[in-house]
């Protein structure tokens, strides 16, 4: 197991700027792939932003320029920028991790460990 905590979400109008964290305990960070999902009410969950265990990144098109996914591995955290936040950016954000090699850069749902989530959202 790999526990995941997100933190960092919240209100914030549109326009605004927003990081979030993903904190990992337990052994072999870095050698997980890791990415975060959204998921809007009635949608379905939505790969953002995938970072491989060497650090190359990879992004969904709805968020290309305004989102930056970076890993701290000393701290064995994970987080997400979010820069020019828009209403339709008001999700639960949850991160993941796997580290089966065909994952890496994966903005796909196959990750083995979620976090809890963490709520944004961003009003007009």
């Amino acid at each position: 197991q790999v526990p995941l905590v997100e933190s960092g979400g919240g209100s914030l109008q549109a326009g605004g700027s927003l990081r979030l964290s993903c904190a990992a305990s337990g052994r072999g960070f870095v050698t997980y792939h890791m990415s975060w999902f959204r998921q809007a009410p009635g949608k379905a969950r939505e790969g953002v932003a995938a970072i491989g265990s060497d650090g190359p990144t990879r992004y969904a098109d709805s968020v290309k320029g305004r989102f930056t996914i970076s890993k701290d591995n000393a701290k064995t955290t994970l987080y997400l920028q979010i820069n020019a936040l828009k209403p339709e950016d008001t999700a639960m954000y949850y991160c993941a991790a796997d580290s089966r090699w065909y994952l890496r850069r994966s903005l796909g749902s196959e990750y083995n460990y979620w976090g809890q989530g963490t709520q944004v959202t961003v009003s007009s």
